[in-house]
């Protein structure tokens, strides 16, 4: 049996979870962007109280790697981090794009292509394309969209695309094959669940070396001067 706690804070939306194997336990999320830094303790808080679970009964903690907010993923690894090391248990990482092709998958009736989309500000997405067996078809990667974006899947096949970073292809990608899903995000739900299936296969991160997967440097915004 293990237990694992599961911290998500790839995007706006930011969730906890607690499974026991791949049963979901508890869970909690919050809806406001630029929260995990105030509001993940308290999650943390919120899935032991419903669950139960304390934190010394814990078998490992779970993170999505990204690609996702900068600050998000920073503050979800160090956090992860200190608990991996007060409670000498082992850290396991999903990728954030992973999580939500996963999530789709189990709606995917048509065998559809699939294209989850986080958003990276402007007209920049942090994007992957999936197949129906959830085989990748190619790298992450930060995509600026234009209306000729995955025309060569398009030709192939529909593909749904979904996540914050999709709303605002809506418009851009006119294409017949193109089909929207909304309110889709990376969760900690799902994370659990796959976590366990690395977990029995001893898939671990190296606590010392881990990073997240951020994809693009981190850029300061410039003070707006008042003057």
């Amino acid at each position: 049996m293990a237990i694992i706690l599961s911290l998500e804070t790839s995007t706006s939306v930011s969730s906890v979870a607690i499974h026991e194997n791949e049963r979901l336990l508890a869970t909690s999320e919050i809806h406001i962007p630029q929260s995990a830094a105030s509001k993940l303790a308290l999650l943390i808080d919120d899935v032991k109280r419903n669950s139960g679970i304390e934190l010394n009964q814990l078998n490992a903690i779970a993170i999505s790697s990204g690609p996702g907010s900068y600050t998000g993923l920073r503050i979800g690894t160090s956090t992860a981090k200190g608990l991996c090391y007060a409670l000498n248990i082992p850290l396991i990482s999903i990728g954030s794009l992973d999580l939500m092709a996963h999530h789709v998958h189990k709606f995917n009736v048509n065998k559809s292509f699939l294209c989850p989309m986080i958003d990276a500000r402007r007209m920049e997405v942090y994007c992957q394309v999936w197949d129906e067996p959830l085989h990748p078809l190619q790298p992450v990667e930060a995509k600026i969209i234009d209306e000729n974006s995955f025309t060569e899947f398009l030709l192939k096949k529909e593909i749904i695309f979904f996540g914050d970073g999709a709303a605002k292809c809506f418009s851009i990608i006119k294409n017949k094959n193109a089909v929207w899903m909304e309110n889709i995000f990376p969760s900690a739900t799902d994370l659990g669940a796959l976590a366990f299936q690395k977990f029995s296969l001893g898939l671990m991160e190296n606590l010392v070396t881990f990073e997240p997967f951020y994809l693009k440097d981190f850029v300061a915004k410039k003070a707006v001067s008042r003057i």
